[in-house]
């Protein structure tokens, strides 16, 4: 069971280094099933943050810092009340939304990529970070919210990527402490030798893509995302009902 565990680490991390995000999508439906919604989401968590500081450094100097700053601050509100909801939810029906929550985020960033109209302003932005925001601490997902608003205000992707990934370390690392003090301490039941497979599985999927990133277009890989995603959407949704 815990090979998959470490499957799912290299493919999200090779996807988060090429397209910039992806980790989260792919990786959160199977820890999702495989280690309960709570500490599936939270070593997801650690994890999506940890593979984007060691992404950061590749591409640091294309970060937008002035838009970061307007996704991150309504981003932090929606943490706090999406790690209430993953403390607070039993296991299946939390299982059941995380599945939900993931499929309506995927739908939602290709509803827009669809949109012939473009938006920009700060009330999407913040609307945008607010909701990428919860659905991160309540499912680890936060990408697809990020997504609608790059595409719908035109954003640059290089730059798009790149801003990605200072954003998904400061969500990643609060929306992991956030679920410990609302749990009261709760952590995930890994080993230490878990830990570092997690860890060694991560570096070698980053490296991995970085040699794909000079073959593979974007586009490619975020539509091979989006199918894996919607795939471990429905799993974690039936795993759910069968749990209940």
């Amino acid at each position: 069971m815990f090979a998959v565990v470490l499957i799912a680490v290299v493919v999200g991390a090779m996807a988060q280094r090429v397209a910039g995000l992806g980790f989260g999508l792919m990786v959160s439906p199977v820890l999702v099933v495989l280690l309960g919604p709570l500490d599936g989401v939270m070593v997801v968590n650690a994890c999506g943050a940890a593979s984007s500081a060691l992404i950061l450094s590749r591409v640091w100097r294309h970060v937008d810092w002035p838009r970061y700053v307007g996704l991150i601050v309504p981003g932090l509100a929606g943490i706090a009340l999406g790690a209430l909801i993953a403390s607070r939810v039993p296991a299946a029906p939390l299982e059941i939304g995380i599945g939900l929550t993931l499929v309506a985020g995927l739908a939602l960033s290709q509803l827009a990529a669809r949109s012939s109209r473009r938006f920009e302003g700060l009330g999407v932005m913040a609307a945008s970070g607010f909701a990428s925001g919860l659905m991160n601490a309540a499912a680890a997902v936060g990408g697809p919210a990020v997504t609608a608003y790059a595409v719908l205000s035109s954003w640059d992707q290089r730059r798009f990527s790149a801003t990605l990934q200072p954003f998904f370390i400061t969500t990643g690392t609060t929306s992991l402490l956030a679920k410990v003090i609302a749990t009261g301490g709760h952590t995930p039941a890994l080993e230490p030798w878990q830990w570092a497979a997690v860890l060694a599985c991560m570096l070698a999927g980053i490296a991995a893509g970085e040699l794909l990133a000079r073959r593979l277009a974007g586009t490619t890989v975020r539509l091979a995302v989006v199918v894996i995603a919607y795939a471990g959407a429905v799993l974690a949704i039936a795993n759910g009902i069968a749990r209940l």
